[in-house]
């Protein structure tokens, strides 16, 4: 767990933390909201659904896992509506994301890596799905959401801020 660490924490991450497979909160309510299209990226990205694996499939892989790491970026916002600096630092985590993502692929092979992050990937302007193969399947990072894991839940669990303040 501590190479974990340290290699989020040498990608740059602000903050990292442990996450053991037992703190992983699944709720069929987050699939849920896929399907009802919240986000807008149901049926038009191949790391959402109905292209990702399934509810049972990703449950199983993580559970397989057994631990992982939680990582954050911080940023720094004139105001609550400041768009700009939140893309600003959404574009920062995406990128020290890959960066740890591929560090992670050299260390443990890609066959023992599941990278996961929160919305749907955004590697290309437009995704190619369903009328052709991913471009970069390799960079692909299923989100948390059509996981049926709850990320807030998951990020409190661990004891750790999120974007909306301190974890109770």
């Amino acid at each position: 767990m501590t190479e974990l660490l340290t290699l989020a924490r040498d990608a740059g991450f602000e903050e990292t933390t442990p996450l053991q497979a037992a703190q992983l909160v699944f709720r069929p309510e987050v699939r849920d909201m896929c399907r009802a299209d919240r986000c807008s990226s149901y049926g038009k990205s191949w790391c959402c659904p109905p292209a990702c694996p399934s509810l049972e499939e990703m449950t199983r892989r993580m559970w397989d896992y057994g631990q992982g790491v939680l990582v954050e970026t911080v940023g720094t916002m004139a105001d609550d509506f400041d768009y700009e600096a939140m893309m600003e630092a959404e574009a920062r985590h995406k990128e020290r994301f890959r960066q740890l993502t591929q560090a992670l692929y050299h260390r443990y092979g890609r066959e023992n890596v599941l990278p996961m992050g929160a919305g749907t990937c955004r590697r290309c302007a437009r995704c190619t799905y369903p009328d052709a193969p991913c471009r970069f399947p390799e960079e692909q990072v299923v989100s948390m959401e059509p996981t049926a894991c709850w990320s807030v839940r998951c990020v409190r669990t661990a004891a750790r801020s999120t974007t909306t303040g301190p974890a109770p």
